[in-house]
């Protein structure tokens, strides 16, 4: 069932029509990546506006558009994929250089992240034209906002994308994360599934969030341990359907308090407090208050 978007348009419309879209200029809109009902106000206006759309897949961009009412038969559609965007550049350059707006669009989620679209924004800011982001769906925030991590010693996330594909490589990659202490977000095709589950049991209890069809009908979200996950794939069928995004959460930090508070007290024995509790921080991974607290702790001995 298509649901009617026509008070979707006239409200973007209204929201985004006052604001400024320049001539000459590529606009990088992001797409749902499952739930039609994700789209943004200002997408939808952008999409009604431009003179062309430039996307990865023809035939998935026209059906997107079909079921927000965006009806754009005379509008010219510009191919621009992972085996043509070098070439296919230049096409949506001359549009741009003739005083077009040009949107560009991958089949799900934000252009130019793990989908194609980098080498066509930087041909485009190459050639001196304006590149226009209209933000939207993120299957990385969205992964990341669920995932519950709140390690006090993590410090942001790392952005991994889809490991190799051959299994030597995949297996170095495994190893490389297994030194990573940032949370980790990775993408994996449900025909590849089953290889990354095994390849991620090299990482032992380090617990993990699976998110399956991500805001789609059949959505799943689990945390577990990353040598549990082939396991909990195969005990049923249906979890090796979909795309899947997997935030490996952070490492344990690797050194001892009793290692922290040795390296604190050889830097306190040079350098003010503060310097020395940010290097010992920086150098361990150690709680910044709680070894700010020992740094005072151990000053008070010296002066007593």
């Amino acid at each position: 069932m298509t649901a009617s978007f026509a008070a979707a348009l006239l409200a973007a419309r209204a929201a985004a029509g006052d604001q400024h879209y320049p001539q000459s200029a590529l606009y990088l809109v992001a797409t749902p990546i499952g739930n039609l009902a994700d789209v943004t106000l200002r997408a939808l206006h952008v999409l009604s506006l431009v003179d062309a759309i430039a996307c990865e897949d023809t035939r998935h961009t026209a059906a997107l558009l079909h079921g927000w009412g965006l009806e754009r038969g005379a509008t010219p559609w510009l191919p621009v994929h992972q085996h043509n965007e070098l070439q296919a550049a230049q096409g949506v350059l001359d549009r741009l250089a003739a005083g077009q707006r040009v949107a560009y669009v991958s089949d799900a989620g934000t252009p130019a992240i793990s989908d194609p679209g980098a080498r066509l924004v930087a041909a485009a800011r190459a050639g001196g034209f304006v590149v226009v982001p209209v933000p939207g769906v993120s299957s990385v925030t969205a992964a990341l906002s669920v995932a519950g991590i709140h390690d006090s010693h993590s410090n942001g996330f790392v952005f991994q994308g889809f490991l190799p594909t051959r299994a030597g490589e995949r297996a170095t990659a495994v190893q490389a994360l297994a030194q990573e202490l940032r949370a980790v977000v990775l993408f994996e095709a449900p025909h590849r599934i089953v290889a990354l589950a095994d390849a991620l049991v090299a990482l032992g209890s380090r617990p993990l969030t699976l998110l399956r069809e991500l805001t789609k009908r059949f959505e799943q979200i689990e945390t577990l341990r990353a040598n549990g996950l082939p396991a909990w794939l195969h005990a049923d069928a249906q979890r090796l359907r979909g795309e899947f995004v997997l935030v490996l959460h952070p490492a344990p930090a690797a050194e001892s308090v009793d290692d922290s508070g040795r390296v604190l007290k050889i830097l306190l024995a040079e350098l003010p407090v503060a310097l020395a509790v940010k290097l010992a921080v920086e150098l361990t991974g150690g709680k910044r208050n709680a070894l700010y607290q020992g740094a005072l702790a151990f000053k008070r001995t010296q002066i007593d």
